[in-house]
């Protein structure tokens, strides 16, 4: 099976990591020490959105694994 040559879930998780990133260096260039928390939170949605992302991911994968062996096994019995 060939990859498609944009991967919609690699770009959103590189994008979501983008913005978390960014989102916690503004916060501690706006606040200082009081974006301590905020950064925790943010940091704390990065992962979340990781672990989702990579579920997805494994979801997707396994789908595809089962059709793929749904297929196959239609062809064997076809002899």
């Amino acid at each position: 099976m060939a990859k498609p040559a944009f991967d919609t879930l690699r770009a959103l998780a590189i994008a979501s990591q983008a913005l978390g990133f960014i989102l916690i260096i503004t916060l501690e260039t706006l606040m200082g020490d009081a974006a301590r928390p905020w950064q925790g939170w943010t940091l704390a949605a990065m992962v979340v959105a990781a672990l989702w992302i990579a579920l997805v991911r494994l979801y997707r994968r396994n789908k595809a694994r089962k059709a793929m062996a749904r297929r196959l096994g239609d062809d064997e019995g076809v002899d």
